[in-house]
């Protein structure tokens, strides 16, 4: 599963690294390094939606306090 965050300068200041940092820590925690990819990307365009994330190419919001509910719905029941 690719997962790809966007680290350009609206989200950056909404909060990217943590976003980045809490997503490698749950896919640690829950054994699926070999089955999620996690990168950096500049600017998706909707900036004004939060931290954007993407599964798969499908764009989410994500924010700090939204980040492990995104972890279980978006990517660990999909790999279920």
């Amino acid at each position: 599963m690719k997962v790809t965050v966007c680290i350009g300068s609206a989200c950056h200041l909404k909060g990217s690294r943590t976003v980045v940092d809490k997503l490698k820590s749950l896919v640690a925690e829950n054994n699926l390094s070999d089955k999620v990819g996690i990168n950096g990307t500049f600017c998706l365009g909707k900036c004004v939606e939060g931290v954007c994330v993407t599964v798969d190419e499908v764009v989410h919001s994500v924010c700090a306090d939204s980040v492990e509910d995104f972890f279980q719905s978006e990517i660990a029941s999909k790999l279920s």
